[in-house]
């Protein structure tokens, strides 16, 4: 068997991608630089976007579906009067209009689009169609049907007006959320088009703006031993799933994706019912009593079983 390039590098890096770089891309720069075996990213962020892009090494990565689902926050503006292809400032104009919006007919407008709203993701994204990225189809000429999703948007505001052709927003949503057809919609709904010009995600979770890295400030730390000090912790994204503080053996058994007997613990219920009415098992994170990170698990039949386990050997 081959052996994996790379260190077992483990834990979260905050990283401020810059405009006009992939996620994918900006994840393999910094893989190299801190030499990791094993990375991935939670959530992509158009290469027209910057701001936060958290990355996963080692054993974190096993905790990237827990921050898929965060909130995420964004800075943008967008440019009143061009409709575009892509939704933003790269494709081709397809619609123009010489109407602007006052900023009290953009401030009427808003509570359409907070909550849980329908929106229909522009032809330009990553959704899969037919097993093809709905951008590739697109890229390519051909026509894109898409369908409405749901998504949830808790925060909308108008940060600035910096003059008649732009309005800057702010926004707070859940997963699935396009910035690119909130810009779309709004500029319809005021009869005037509009197009996202600049887009800064500024959080993700706990993740934070002024706590990311730009590519440039980890390659000038790429020499220093220490650069993986600075790593967050994989918990890090797991404040909002109970602790359960195992002994060292029953740690041991856990990681060997043994379940352990929950028999005098705190009691959790075996199963919630989700939107869809289905039966879901919410986790816990086991971690030793030193806060060694062991396992996600369930409570099920008096047992606490691992589905994901944590091993920090390789």
């Amino acid at each position: 068997m081959a052996k994996r390039k790379g260190e077992p590098v483990h834990g979260w890096l905050v990283l401020n991608k810059s405009c006009g770089i992939t996620s994918t891309k900006a994840l393999s720069i910094a893989r190299r630089l801190l030499n990791a075996s094993k990375a991935g990213h939670a959530g992509t962020l158009d290469p027209l976007a910057d701001g936060v892009l958290p990355l996963a090494f080692g054993e974190a990565t096993k905790t990237v579906p827990y921050l898929v689902d965060a909130r995420k926050t964004y800075r943008f503006t967008v440019r009143w009067g061009q409709e575009t292809s892509t939704d933003d400032r790269e494709g081709p104009v397809v619609q123009s209009s010489e109407v602007r919006p006052t900023q009290d007919q953009v401030l009427c407008a808003l509570p359409a689009f907070i909550g849980r709203v329908l929106q229909m993701p522009p032809a330009f994204s990553a959704i899969l169609v037919d097993g093809q990225r709905a951008y590739d189809l697109a890229r390519n000429g051909e026509r894109v049907e898409l369908l409405p999703r749901e998504t949830d948007i808790f925060r909308l505001e108008v940060l600035e007006v910096p003059d008649g052709d732009h309005t800057v927003f702010h926004m707070t949503c859940g997963k699935g959320t396009y910035v690119r057809a909130f810009a779309r919609d709004i500029g319809r709904a005021l009869g005037c088009f509009g197009h996202v010009a600049s887009l800064t995600r500024t959080a993700v979770g706990p993740f934070r703006l002024a706590d990311a890295i730009t590519l440039e400030k980890l390659e000038e730390s790429a020499k220093d031993p220490a650069i993986t000090r600075g790593l967050r912790p994989l918990a890090t994204v797991l404040d909002d799933i109970p602790a359960l503080a195992v002994t060292d053996q029953e740690a041991s058994q856990l990681r060997l994706g043994r379940a352990i007997l929950a028999r005098g613990r705190l009691f959790l219920p075996e199963g919630v019912a989700d939107d869809s009415g289905a039966h879901a098992v919410p986790p816990v994170y086991c971690r030793t009593r030193s806060g060694d990170p062991v396992a996600i698990a369930v409570f099920e039949a008096g047992e606490v079983k691992p589905i994901r386990v944590f091993n920090f050997s390789h």
